[in-house]
């Protein structure tokens, strides 16, 4: 079914990715990524008909924390304004309907994580269920690794293959001057068997933004702007024990309600942390060996929490902007083991 509005990414900035940003605040690190996407499109703050921001409490460390970062954006005079408590891409998601209800032409939307203050496998466990294993403290990497035993298990990868997916994105990231990581990353000790180091991500603290437009305002913005042709997300059952952690449903689902499988995509920007989630998702999304798979070297190089989906949708449209893509797939994900997926398609604009 068309969409009521052509909605297009016109504008994407990023923070250098570091272990740690210990003498920045939040305002502090997402402030230079604010004025780089307001700057590209020459709008002013003013400008904007809606803004939305993904960030987390808890890795803040305090409540109502993402009202700070307002500082950064300019909420004076006031300024309609939203707030998810997840990662950006899914304010992309919110701003993106919040323009196709007419109700504005144009939105920022911007995401951030500081990591490096707590122990972030220890963080993450809090979003589990609160009744069976949240008590248990099964942190990140651990529940990461059960699924990747699963993957091993039946057969769809092995540990070669999972280190392979690793040097892959790592090398891709060489051309990214925003990663954390880039280059050979040696496989390492087992954190929890059968993950090595070198098959998890960074921890590390990031921010991002993107700028999106409607129709002509879109195309005066930018000179190849990136059109969200189809954008869904799905969940999967929030217990672990009722799911095949070898497969990805929900990715499969928004993949098909977004559009993903009427043609072929060229490159597709894929929100896996974990070496053996790239697995997963290229099984649900059916992508073949002629797709570039996360030319920016994905969630492996650097994976700011909150904000590493925006990325990969910022990533597959800044790649559009570039002429480098004609059909890209971007993917996020949130919750433990994919639990959660946006999938989104993006164009360039046909001729």
């Amino acid at each position: 079914m068309p969409y009521a509005r052509d909605v297009a990414i016109v504008a994407f900035g990023q923070s250098d990715h570091r272990r740690r940003t210990d003498e920045l605040s939040e305002v502090e690190m997402v402030m230079p990524v604010l004025h780089d996407v307001l700057a590209q499109t020459g709008l002013q703050a003013s400008d904007i008909g809606f803004t939305c921001s993904g960030s987390s409490d808890y890795l803040a460390g305090r409540a109502f924390s993402f009202t700070m970062t307002l500082d950064g954006v300019g909420a004076w005079p006031p300024i309609s304004e939203s707030h998810v408590e997840m990662d950006g891409a899914w304010a992309l998601y919110e701003a993106w309907v919040k323009i196709q209800t007419g109700e504005a032409d144009t939105a920022l939307v911007y995401s951030y994580g500081k990591s490096s203050p707590g122990e972030l496998r220890d963080v993450l466990t809090r979003q589990l269920d609160p009744y069976y294993l949240a008590p248990l403290w099964p942190d990140s990497v651990a529940l990461a690794a059960l699924q990747a035993q699963a993957v091993i298990d039946a057969g769809d990868a092995d540990e070669r293959a999972l280190a392979a997916v690793a040097t892959r994105n790592r090398a891709s990231a060489e051309a990214n001057p925003h990663a954390q990581l880039r280059g050979p990353v040696p496989a390492g000790d087992y954190l929890v068997r059968p993950l090595r180091t070198g098959d998890c991500p960074p921890v590390g603290d990031g921010a991002a933004a993107v700028v999106l437009a409607a129709g002509d305002t879109a195309r005066r913005l930018c000179s190849r702007p990136a059109w969200i042709r189809g954008l869904d997300h799905r969940i999967e059952a929030h217990s672990l024990g009722v799911r095949d952690l070898t497969d990805s449903p929900s990715t499969r689902l928004a993949a098909e309600r977004a559009g993903a499988f009427g043609r072929p995509v060229d490159t597709a920007e894929l929100h896996a942390p974990f070496t053996s989630q790239e697995v997963v998702l290229r099984k649900a999304l059916r992508l073949g060996p002629a797709v570039n798979i996360n030319p920016s070297g994905g969630a492996l190089a650097a994976n700011p929490v909150m904000a590493a989906g925006l990325i990969r949708l910022g990533e597959a449209a800044a790649r559009i902007h570039r002429g480098e893509s004609d059909r890209a797939l971007a993917h996020a994900t949130s919750g433990p083991c994919l639990q959660q997926n946006l999938v989104a398609v993006l164009e360039g604009e046909q001729s």
